[in-house]
């Protein structure tokens, strides 16, 4: 291939990168308006967010797997066609049932979606410095998708109703539709095996009860009721695995675990993002329901910190070539865990500036790191599992979103709801609106008159703020367990 078409190959590869990045960080900040809308529970504005990755990262192995089979291209056009036609429809979700259905479709596709870019790229640049720098800029693509979606979703919330942001799919994948396969050359395994249709619905089984019971430990505790689903989910993990090691052509090869720089860097980039996706679950709402800033106000809050992230992604490319990535993901990170702690320090109780900052910290951190793992994980497989290996970086990446909110979002709620003190003079109606989410609260102040909004407006904001600080010191811990673990894992990788 010229290298020409190669790099604009990159171009289309980019859009669904980007899409799915803009998802994640233009549904976080959508949560206030879609509370107010459809007045779910916290538990269902929860699954709201959570089922979606929930879904990506329980097939994300098995489309790999897939994508390796019948042509990464192939599946990333069915993914893209799909994924637009779902995304359509959740924008007219009449409630909020129906649209954590269409999240849980649009994560059946978009499991499609991003291990075919990532193994495509794999295919397309044989030479290392050229794909170290491809994958860089995969890899700050989601930054940069990050950093379109406060912007433009704030433009989008502030002047239509949260459907539209959903909409946003459609003018993302159309051209991907029509270029990819003028540009994007195809690539398989040639050496398939068949589909195991049990392996695929074992990873499923595995992800959903341990979700399922991380979610009841951190709201109710360690209760027998929590741990069940969680023991239940790890016994399926292990006849997995063990099925994965008898068969000839296994839907995932566990050898690539025995791989030191392979596994440190999955285990990286789900602490990473775990802490990051949590982090944006509750600085998105504290800077529109707490601090009352409009949607695109608090993005343009985030923007510098985005920024942060694709700068540094970029420029640790030719870092990268002369240190050892034992040294140089474990400094990012430590970069990262101390703007976690400014905003753990302040126990929540933070402004718009020192959020920005803060959120500086964790971008030049965190957007560094990822880069470095994410070529040891392509550099260390083999070019025919490149979509299954691909596959396990994507999973660890949507693991983490779906951690980020199942941990820190339920201790967030479980906090919230523990600590915020209701006006007598309520309703039912209004005492189970207000006591769920602080979004919830927000709606139901703006029905009330002056003194008793205020004082349940200062109550909730108050009761969300002192979760946030929780919250933050759990994103410290995190980020400093993946750097103890890039300093262990990758003493051994160049």
């Amino acid at each position: 291939m010229h290298d020409r078409r190669r790099w604009w190959a990159l171009v289309v590869l980019m859009l669904p990168v980007l899409l799915v990045s803009i998802d994640n960080t233009v549904l976080n900040f959508a949560l206030p308006a879609i509370s107010e809308a459809t007045k779910p529970t916290g538990v269902q504005l929860l699954w709201m967010v959570d089922i979606y990755p929930l879904v990506l990262a329980g097939l994300l192995v098995a489309m790999g797997n897939v994508g390796d089979r019948i042509g990464r291209r192939r599946l990333l056009l069915i993914g893209s066609v799909g994924f637009g036609a779902v995304s359509v429809a959740a924008a007219f979700s009449p409630s909020i049932e129906w649209l954590i259905l269409a999240r849980a479709v649009l994560g059946f596709f978009g499991a499609m979606l991003m291990p075919s870019t990532l193994s495509l790229l794999r295919s397309t640049f044989t030479d290392r410095n050229q794909r170290r720098l491809a994958i860089a800029i995969w890899a700050t693509g989601f930054a940069a998708g990050s950093a379109l979606g406060p912007v433009v979703g704030g433009i989008l919330l502030e002047h239509f109703a949260w459907g539209s942001v959903f909409l946003l799919a459609v003018p993302l994948l159309l051209p991907l539709v029509v270029l990819a396969p003028l540009l994007v050359t195809e690539s398989r395994d040639p050496n398939p095996g068949r589909v195991d249709v049990l392996s695929i619905v074992l990873t499923l089984a595995t992800m959903l009860p341990i979700v399922y019971g991380i979610k009841a430990v951190a709201e109710n505790g360690p209760t027998a009721l929590a741990l069940a689903p969680i023991a239940v989910g790890l016994a399926l993990g292990v006849w997995f695995v063990r099925r994965q090691l008898r068969l000839p052509n296994p839907m995932l090869d566990m050898g690539l675990f025995r791989l030191g720089a392979f596994s440190g860097a999955v285990v990286i980039n789900l602490l990473s993002v775990t802490a990051l996706v949590g982090c944006l679950f509750f600085v998105s709402q504290h800077l529109q329901l707490v601090l009352g800033l409009s949607p695109l106000a608090a993005g343009l809050v985030l923007v510098p910190g985005l920024a942060a992230m694709i700068i540094a992604g970029l420029a640790i490319v030719p870092i990268a070539r002369r240190v050892r990535p034992s040294r140089l993901v474990p400094i990012g990170l430590f970069i990262s865990a101390t703007g976690f702690g400014a905003i753990a320090i302040s126990g929540g109780q933070i402004d718009a500036p020192g959020v920005a900052i803060a959120f500086v910290l964790l971008g030049i951190g965190i957007g560094a790191a990822e880069t470095v793992s994410n070529e040891l994980i392509i550099a260390n497989a083999p070019a025919d599992k490149a979509g299954a290996a691909s596959a396990v970086s994507e999973t660890a990446y949507e693991l983490g979103a779906v951690l980020g909110t199942a941990v820190l979002g339920t201790i967030l709620t479980a906090s919230y709801r523990s600590a915020v003190v209701l006006p007598d003079s309520l309703t039912r109606a209004q005492e189970h609106a207000a006591g769920e989410t602080l979004g919830g609260a927000v709606a139901v102040a703006q029905q009330l008159s002056g003194g008793t909004a205020d004082a349940l407006l200062q109550s909730a904001r108050h009761a969300f703020d002192s979760g946030v600080g929780l919250a933050a010191w759990i994103g410290v811990a995190l980020v400093l367990s993946a750097a103890l673990v890039a300093v262990i894992a990758l003493r051994r990788a160049r």
